[in-house]
């Protein structure tokens, strides 16, 4: 799998490649720590065009600060490899950060992976625009971490009955190990939490349909080695997803980036935009 992680010196950004680290994959990685220099934002933002002579001065040793500090975030990143035995490259690039980030995952099976937030104003990955635009225009699937990182304990993976959903469940089947590390070196079962919530709806067969959609994942998830939980609810699916994750200790969210339709969906742009932004814990939207 070819993984991508934005690193742009905050909190957020580190965390970000030590989720890479911690993440059960079974397949192997090829991992990219990308960090953009974003000098390009610096003119129309700040001043209008064409830029006044006395701010020419200002833009350029700022654009020349950004450099001198992605060489240090890459020296940085780079032994941050070193230390977690992560194989893989150092990138700084300039230009735009969310389609200079998309530019290097370009296929289904690779993920991005980005903080949710970042430094400050005028540099970071910040939720609501960055990480925004990633979500909603990336053709690969997306990590946004929000919470330092863990050994996965227990996942919560939102499902409705959609081929994206399906697609969410072959991932933990295909590309996840269902077994966790303990700090005795012993590996024990990961939980996962299969969840469906359906809207408040006058149709009694619709929530029987939501029950034997759980449970047929969640037969396959156990048949794959995970210890499952099946849960039904009825209610607003982003306000459910999120309270169960509060309530229950979850480690990770797992969504389909798109769902049926307008009665029972898990989508981008809605539900899992919600999801993503009110969520206690990182998020993996899959495509």
């Amino acid at each position: 799998m070819n993984i991508v992680v934005a690193v742009d010196g905050s909190k957020y950004g580190w965390w970000a490649v030590e989720w890479v680290a911690h993440l059960p994959l079974a397949t192997p990685m090829k991992v990219k720590a990308l960090h953009v220099i974003d000098d390009q934002s610096l003119r129309a933002p700040l001043t209008p065009q064409p830029v006044p002579v006395w701010n020419e001065a200002f833009i350029q040793n700022e654009i020349k600060r950004r450099v001198a500090e992605g060489k240090r975030l890459e020296l940085e990143t780079k032994n941050l490899f070193s230390s977690l035995e992560l194989k893989g490259k150092v990138v700084t690039e300039r230009g735009l950060v969310a389609p200079t980030l998309l530019k290097h995952a370009k296929g289904r099976g690779d993920l991005i992976v980005v903080g949710s937030r970042g430094l400050d104003a005028m540099d970071r990955f910040l939720l609501g625009s960055i990480s925004t635009k990633v979500l909603n225009h990336a053709v690969s699937s997306v990590l946004v971490v929000k919470q330092e990182p863990r050994a996965l304990s227990r996942i919560l993976l939102a499902i409705d009955g959609s081929k994206a959903s399906d697609k969410a469940v072959q991932f933990m089947i295909k590309k996840m190990v269902p077994l966790k590390m303990q700090a005795t070196k012993q590996a024990s079962v990961l939980e996962v939490a299969v969840l469906h919530v359906m809207p408040y709806v006058r149709y009694p067969e619709l929530k029987e349909t939501g029950k034997a959609v759980v449970q047929h994942a969640g037969e396959r998830l156990a048949k794959a080695g995970y210890q499952v939980e099946e849960v039904s609810k009825i209610g607003q699916p982003a306000e459910e997803i999120i309270q169960y994750a509060e309530w229950n200790n979850v480690d990770l969210i797992v969504i389909g980036s798109r769902g049926l339709g307008a009665v029972a969906r898990v989508f981008l742009g809605s539900v899992s935009s919600r999801i993503v932004h009110h969520s206690p814990c990182s998020v993996l939207v899959l495509r």
